[in-house]
């Protein structure tokens, strides 16, 4: 066994990791990576299937953020946001500000566009942190204070999120979380949230659609009963005189339960809903920002010409995607390009106003971190927003995207892929022991796991959900590189499970 493999096994807990399982066999260590390929101490390549737990944008030792690194470190590395200012970090502020900007509201429902926000209620104030945990910690924190500064100190603000949530594993993150799998041991440390119901097409209990070899959102059969569920769950909130303070839910895509892609129109009646009944949004796009929902539904010819001439229109996040501007948008994992841990939490001025006050009224915002607003971090951040934004990034991101919804096509021939759903440029492929019924496999089972261990066996790295196979590559996965993961996907599946 490899040496670095003998000290992991002595001395590092790995997360969500069974370590019985973990400590039986030697496992891949990770030694170098360029571009989507890692390599390992026995010199072994293996395409990063999953961006290193789906944060590495732009591919490993990409030359400009090397660079921009490099830079920052010549001039200091770190420095307290406690009473001081830094210059990446101001600077990155305001890009990510100006990225998050709602023009209009890109609506699938047939009715009037409305306006951009005013002015006091766009997103135009960061707060820095360390990752998805805490942009979320923050996010709560804020709508918590800022709905009692509201309604009245003695409110007692709740939050609603959906079932199968997962917003990151700090206390609050986890409160607003619902995966007993994750969540429930912790249970005697919670504060109680409330849950409403996830659109899980594929298995929606008012789905009356028959299965078919296809995304379930396309032929589902429906009466958009979730979405009434969602209306239910606010008015009785409200009868009981204590609305909703916030609706917290990641768009487009919940990406711990398993990849659930939210049917076109979904995300647009709930917010609206959550709007009607005074809470606020939160929405967290720890995974789905920073180009990952891709550039459109489906990228055609035509999209892909006008994505090269006009680099500038492509949008950053799922809420630009989708033109609904939350009140908190949290963001980490991509956020530096997948180079060091950095997060960030937008709100608007108006609830930035109402922590304004003189020092002996403690208006204060009293949340902070250590590391807040690294410049290290920061350069990195700005260096990937360059990339994200050059017509090289929109035309490989709009390629790609196009490549796997052709590939993700030759699963269907396998009797044990359930559903295929495809966000841009995130892919969850859900295992099943037979299409026809939709019979789930156990956790016992160890479907998922079995796959992508054989896999990697093939020189792919990714990590399953359950029965969910994720497929989440760099941006600058090449076609060939993209068709040889969804191969060996393929050929995985069939080897494991017949």
């Amino acid at each position: 066994m490899n040496p670095f493999a003998q000290l992991d096994h002595q001395f590092v807990w790995h997360p969500f990791t069974q370590m019985r399982d973990w400590l039986r066999t030697e496992p891949i260590v990770i030694a170098s990576g360029q571009g989507a390929w890692l390599t390992d101490v026995h010199g072994r390549k293996y395409l990063d299937a999953n961006s290193s737990i789906w944060t590495n944008l732009h591919g490993h030792q990409h030359p400009k953020i090397n660079a921009a690194i490099n830079r920052q470190l010549k001039r200091i590395a770190h420095s307290s946001a406690l009473g001081f200012a830094n210059e990446p970090a101001s600077a990155l502020a305001e890009q990510l500000v100006t990225a998050a900007q709602i023009t209009a509201r890109q609506s699938h429902q047939p009715k009037p566009q409305p306006r951009p926000p005013p002015a006091r209620d766009r997103l135009a104030k960061v707060f820095f942190s360390d990752d998805g945990s805490t942009a979320l910690e923050v996010a709560l924190k804020l709508a918590y204070e800022y709905t009692r500064r509201a309604r009245g100190p003695k409110t007692k603000p709740k939050f609603l999120s959906l079932t199968g949530a997962y917003h990151g594993d700090t206390i609050g993150a986890v409160s607003l979380g619902h995966i007993d799998m994750f969540h429930k041991s912790f249970g005697g440390m919670l504060f109680q949230t409330d849950q409403v119901m996830a659109p899980y097409c594929y298995r929606c209990p008012f789905n009356r659609a028959r299965p078919e070899r296809a995304d379930a959102r396309k032929y589902r059969q429906c009466h958009w009963e979730c979405t009434g569920l969602v209306a239910k769950k606010f008015a009785a909130q409200k009868r009981r005189g204590n609305p909703y303070a916030a609706f917290v839910y990641e768009p487009l895509m919940q990406g711990a339960a398993g990849m659930i892609p939210q049917p076109s129109g979904w995300l647009e009646q709930v917010t609206d809903l959550a709007r009607a009944h005074g809470a606020l949004l939160i929405a967290d796009e720890v995974m789905t920002g920073f180009g990952r929902t891709g550039l459109t539904c489906h990228v055609t010819d035509e999209a892909l010409t006008a994505a090269v001439a006009e680099p500038s229109q492509a949008k950053l996040f799922a809420s630009t995607r989708t033109g609904i501007q939350p009140d908190f948008l949290c963001l980490a994992k991509g956020l530096t390009g997948g180079y060091l841990p950095m997060a960030a939490t937008l709100t608007t001025q108006r609830v930035f106003d109402a922590f304004l006050g003189k020092y002996e009224e403690f208006k204060t915002f009293f949340h902070g971190h250590s590391f807040t607003g690294n410049q290290l971090g920061a350069a990195a951040g700005l260096a990937s927003l360059e990339l994200l934004r050059s017509a090289a990034s929109v035309h490989a991101r709009a390629q790609l995207q196009q490549t796997l919804q052709q590939e993700l096509k030759s699963l269907w021939s396998l009797p044990h892929v359930g559903d295929i759903r495809q966000v841009g440029l995130v892919v969850g492929i859900e295992l099943v022991k037979n299409w026809q019924t939709r019979a789930p496999y156990t956790l016992r089972e160890r479907a998922g796991i079995r796959v992508c261990e054989a896999m990697a066996r093939r020189g792919v790295l990714t990590r399953s959900i359950g029965s969910v196979i994720v497929l989440m590559p760099p941006y600058c996965t090449t076609a060939k590189e993209a068709r040889q993961m969804v191969g060996a996907l393929a050929e995985a599946v069939e080897e494991v499970l017949g």
